[in-house]
């Protein structure tokens, strides 16, 4: 999954608003210890080198939109590690989706990326439990989906082809490239269209040697040819 795991995981966050657990405006300290590795993504890190306190709503902005590896260790040790998420997503009938590590557990170890998984499948009926509920509030659905309409990551990919200003509520997911082989490229998101029906994509591109902007592009074209069946 790379940070497509994120949405998950900004999920159970929302859910622990929505039973009380936690509060939106709730202020957390992110310290310098929980910083992803350089080579990670990390917007936290780079305007806060020496630790911040940021409310649990900044964070999950930072973590769905920014895809910042920081914010997720930070709300991930806020509520209980990878396995409690796994574990609300069996609860929602999800079996095909695993939050096993944390990130900074993925930039340390290669092979640790192989145990965060889903299928599009899966990915799918997590998207519908997000526009569709009843697995979050409103306000905390409404909250997730703006964030992941805002986000700036993966333009290129199931935004790419398709017309200008068409609203996508997404979260991508990125490996990078390793001794010439890209280990995954993902996005999944839900598309609007122009008669106000909603299309749900997952794409997730694995072990790759082709280069990422053709990954980016494959993505992309199948956004376009799927929005070009439902609109005619």
């Amino acid at each position: 999954m790379q940070s497509v795991y994120k949405l998950p995981i900004g999920m159970y966050v929302l859910h622990q608003i929505d039973v009380g657990n936690l509060k939106l405006d709730q202020k957390v300290k992110v310290q310098r210890a929980d910083f992803v590795t350089g080579r990670q993504h990390s917007p936290i890190r780079d305007q806060y080198p020496k630790g911040v306190e940021l409310t649990v709503q900044e964070l999950l902005r930072f973590m769905v939109s920014e895809s910042d590896g920081s914010a997720c260790d930070v709300l991930l040790k806020l509520v209980g590690g990878p396995d409690v998420v796994t574990k609300y997503l069996r609860e929602l009938g999800i079996a095909d989706m695993v939050v096993a590590n944390t990130e900074r557990e993925l930039g340390e170890d290669g092979q640790a990326q192989y145990r965060n998984w889903a299928t599009p499948e899966s990915a799918l009926a997590l998207l519908r439990m997000v526009h569709d509920g009843p697995a979050l509030s409103a306000p905390s659905r409404s909250l997730l989906l703006d964030f992941m309409t805002k986000s700036p990551t993966g333009p290129k990919r199931i935004k790419g082809l398709l017309p200008p200003a068409t609203p996508v509520a997404h979260k991508t997911g990125s490996s990078g490239r390793v001794d010439g082989t890209t280990r995954a490229l993902n996005d999944i998101g839900i598309i609007t269209l122009p008669d106000g029906r909603h299309l749900a994509i997952a794409v997730f591109v694995s072990d790759s040697k082709v280069e990422e902007p053709k990954l980016e592009n494959v993505i992309a074209q199948m956004a376009r040819a799927t929005w070009d069946c439902c609109t005619k």
